[in-house]
């Protein structure tokens, strides 16, 4: 899998804000991305140290369409935690 295929895309909330002080940085990523291929993807396209990643597979919700029942897809997330002193700037862009 290629790098840039592994991260899908920034999840910006209110708790993942609250993380970035923590130097922790949340993404959407591939559902066959392992934490290896997390990591160098973040180093390689963010140009930063990586020291821990945490992933998380958070299952699709069933949801009715008239008579019809539904499943959304799932998406598979990852915590980041960067180096003491590095940060993303994109991230710091968003507050």
């Amino acid at each position: 899998m290629h790098l840039y295929e592994v991260l899908r895309r920034p999840l910006i909330t209110e708790k993942n804000t609250t993380l970035q002080a923590l130097g922790k940085y949340v993404f959407e990523v591939a559902a066959k991305a392992n934490k290896r291929q997390i990591k160098e993807a973040v180093e390689t396209a963010f140009k930063v140290g990586v020291i821990d990643v945490n992933v998380a597979n958070i299952p699709g919700k069933s949801k009715r369409m008239g008579k019809r029942i539904i499943t959304t897809p799932g998406v598979k997330k990852a915590i980041v935690t960067l180096k003491q002193g590095d940060k993303i700037e994109f991230f710091e862009a968003a507050k």
